[in-house]
């Protein structure tokens, strides 16, 4: 008589094979919003937005509450691990914690050698996201249209504020983990440049991520658990109660940064005791259309053709 197989072993094992496709296409999107979060204008939230992961993060932050803690003491662990999406959230931050640590340093390279083409590339990259971002709202009426200018002139204000200097105190530097780790997830508001403003871009996310120094990275870290923790209730809240207007707003923040992004600007510097800082640009157009020209609407287009790119990508993740 034929022995009867089950057929359970092979599903199990397909569906182990599409959880760890989807754990590793979910890595490669925190490396793009870990990429994002260390180039200044840039915001990893806004590639999360554009990825279809967004909601899901805030979501999964925000379960880090009573529930969360009852099971831990409860021993359910299990259930606790569900319940956080820890799976997800490890994969995410796994990808944005590689990304910051492999890629700090040869940004701090492109942005000495060739300024112009890297400024190029992620203005192309944003100003497509300003398109597909703003395609989520569906139809525009008169409260997304005025979301959208308030974040553009809130983006823009802030484009032209004047940075803070250096400073390595241990509150300061949970207070930069707070406001830059609510900015790097809020989408068009970059937790690079919040840190430039703050003046510790350079001291955090170049210095002390490429020497390792835990004495400044812990408290930013620190600070940046807790920013992310009280900031996703927030967030989600809002997003559920005005998601249309939420991202008309976050459509204009997007816009609005683009400001920083353009490529052909004079840094301006003031010197504060020993230190010299970057407090504000001189932006300005290109006197002739030469190579140099020509090579930055190239790298521009290969931005705007990437964000394309991972938005159909996450489109047929959804489908």
């Amino acid at each position: 008589m034929p022995t009867a197989y089950s057929s359970s072993p092979p599903l199990e094992g397909l569906g182990e094979a599409l959880n760890m496709k989807n754990y590793l296409a979910t890595f490669f999107k925190g490396l793009a919003m870990g990429a994002a979060n260390v180039i200044p204008g840039v915001s990893g939230g806004t590639i999360a937005l554009i990825t279809g992961i967004f909601e899901r993060l805030i979501n999964a932050i925000k379960s880090f509450d009573t529930t969360a803690l009852k099971l831990l003491f409860g021993g359910k662990i299990k259930v606790l691990l569900k319940h956080i999406d820890f799976n997800f959230l490890v994969a995410v931050f796994a990808g944005v914690a590689v990304s910051i640590i492999s890629i700090a340093r040869l940004f701090d390279y492109l942005f000495e050698a060739y300024p112009v083409y890297i400024w190029s590339f992620f203005f192309g990259l944003i100003l497509a996201s300003v398109y597909f971002v703003g395609k989520e709202v569906g139809r525009w009426r008169v409260a997304q249209v005025l979301s959208f200018i308030v974040g553009t002139a809130i983006a823009v204000s802030i484009s032209v504020l004047s940075p803070a200097s250096s400073n390595d105190g241990f509150l300061y530097l949970i207070l930069c983990g707070v406001v830059g780790a609510c900015s790097m997830i809020l989408p068009g508001l970059s937790g690079s440049f919040v840190l430039i403003l703050m003046g510790n871009y350079q001291l955090v996310m170049i210095e002390a991520v490429n020497n390792m120094d835990l004495g400044i990275l812990l408290p930013v870290v620190l600070g940046a658990g807790l920013g992310l923790l009280a900031f996703s209730y927030i967030l989600a809240w809002v997003f559920k109660r005005f998601r249309s207007q939420t991202l008309s707003l976050l459509s204009g923040f997007i816009l609005g940064s683009l400001l920083i992004l353009w490529p052909w600007k004079n840094e301006l510097i003031e010197t504060f005791g020993d230190k010299v800082k970057v407090v504000g640009y001189d932006w300005f157009l290109p006197a002739q259309i030469n190579a140099e020209v020509i090579w930055a609407a190239v790298w521009a287009l290969l931005g705007v053709a990437l964000i394309i790119i991972m938005e159909k990508v996450a489109a047929k993740g959804k489908k």
